[in-house]
């Protein structure tokens, strides 16, 4: 469980199938997790007119039967939201809907620009006016601002745009006649391509399709944009550079263990992980319990690989949202309280190994921890199934500073004081690897090797001076 961390964004985008506002909406809600702030859809009608509706909330908050039979069309986008750059507000919250005299078109985006200081500045230097704060925003204007392909397809104006942008992302387009997908050059978000009837669809995720009854085709490659219309879908390269560099955290945390990402299942990728952890961190204890939900895969693998029993010794209030979106601390900290509860006659007098994913401010695992204790376990083996967090990320995960970062300046000894625990363990990088089977990852929050420039980012996350 990602202590108090926000998570990133979701898109889904269907061309072609009846009824895509709704379609879009039960997508958007099996994205929840990647968005609790706020979420929108965007559809066009058979006339080419664009519709949008959006608000703050959940999406079974912000739409209802009304409200989508408004929505007519058989393409549409959709979006799910935490705020990362530029924070939140309705202003914020996407699919953004421009009109403008070469043609309506709107937009959805998952991932952080790390160059988007840079670009504002240039756009607003030229006369752009924009509307929010959201770094998401940019790639409109620079479309817009292409004066050199004004006459010329839509797609060569994305194309120069997205060479501008530097960081992770997964761009939705829509126009009246077609949906343009593209993906950063890096691999750092995920998206995938489906097929549903005669038409398509494309997701950050693929538990989406199986909610709709879509067929997985492929993941959009890195630094590639597809253009889906009446033609079919049609693809180009905007980049000859190309990396697949997922972020480790969609494996990690991130992702619902059903979705499959660049061929490899979360459920299986964390399980492999908590077998791993074992490995190279046994304990000796009574039981395993993990922390519900996302560290449940994890705490099977390592009670299978060592042969001690898994529990069920904290109990998750399904009724709670995630801690890490209460705005304040002092919220967290009930929230804590109010989402889990440790079972007394399960830890009660036992030597407890508790799995988690990770450990970002700590705070989270020394009152889990606590609990457990309180609860009457006699000892709390904390392992978690990712190396230790020392560094910002400034890819969509809002962990932006050193100083929030438990392990930025502790030794692990320091840090399992700081949690209270008996003794403290994270996996090995090498181990991410092997559980995925990959060659390549985005490791950067772990390592400090970052795929991209930087800009100004490091110094903005070093205002303390102590790196």
């Amino acid at each position: 469980m990602f202590n108090n961390l926000h998570e990133e964004c979701g898109v889904f985008g269907v061309w072609g199938v009846p009824n895509a506002a709704e379609l879009t909406y039960y997508a958007l809600h099996a994205l929840q997790h990647r968005g609790q702030e706020g979420c929108g859809i965007v559809t066009v009608a058979d006339n080419g007119e664009m519709r949008r509706i959006k608000g703050l909330g959940l999406v079974t908050e912000v739409f209802d039967n009304d409200k989508l039979a408004t929505l007519k069309g058989n393409y549409a986008i959709g979006h799910v939201r935490y705020s990362t750059t530029g924070g939140g507000g309705i202003e914020n919250v996407q699919p953004f809907l421009f009109r403008h005299g070469t043609g309506d078109f709107a937009l959805a985006h998952n991932g952080n620009l790390v160059n988007s200081d840079q670009l504002r500045k240039y756009l607003e230097d030229r006369g752009s006016l924009f509307q929010s704060t959201s770094d998401s925003e940019i790639l409109a204007h620079l479309i817009r601002k292409n004066r050199l392909y004004r006459n010329a397809p839509r797609i060569n104006q994305i194309i120069e745009a997205l060479n501008m942008l530097e960081g992770a992302f997964a761009f939705l387009v829509m126009t009246k006649n077609r949906i343009y997908v593209a993906r950063d050059k890096y691999g750092l978000r995920p998206l995938a391509l489906g097929r549903l009837g005669d038409g398509y669809v494309v997701s950050s995720e693929t538990c989406a399709f199986s909610v709709i009854g879509a067929e997985y085709i492929r993941d959009v490659y890195p630094g590639e944009v597809l253009t889906i219309d009446h033609h079919g879908i049609r693809s180009r390269k905007y980049s000859e550079y190309q990396r697949h560099a997922m972020c480790a955290m969609e494996y990690i945390y991130f992702s619902r263990p059903d979705s499959d990402i660049e061929g490899v299942n979360v459920h299986t990728f964390r399980k492999e992980s908590g077998k791993l952890l074992w490995k190279e961190s046994p304990a000796d204890a009574d039981i395993v319990i993990g922390v519900p939900d996302s560290s449940l895969s994890a705490a099977m693998g390592y009670s299978e690989a060592s042969g001690i029993p898994y529990e069920m010794g904290l109990i998750k209030n399904k009724y709670t949202g995630r801690t890490f979106i209460q705005p304040s601390q002092e919220m967290r900290d009930k929230g804590v309280k109010m989402k889990l509860s440790a079972v007394r006659s399960i830890v009660g007098g036992k030597r407890v190994v508790l799995i988690d994913d990770s450990i970002v401010r700590g705070t989270t695992s020394m009152r889990i921890v606590r609990m457990l204790r309180d609860a009457g376990a006699k000892a709390v083996h904390v392992r978690i199934a990712s190396p230790m967090i020392k560094f910002p990320c400034f890819y969509g995960v809002d962990i932006s500073t050193y100083n929030e970062l438990l392990c930025a300046n502790r030794t692990l000894e320091q840090a399992c004081e700081y949690i209270e625990a008996d003794s403290l363990a994270f996996l090995s990088e090498d181990s991410l690897f092997k559980a995925g089977q990959r060659a390549d990852l985005c490791l950067a929050c772990f390592s400090g090797n970052y795929p991209t420039a930087l800009y100004s980012r490091i110094e903005e996350a070093n205002k303390d001076g102590k790196f």
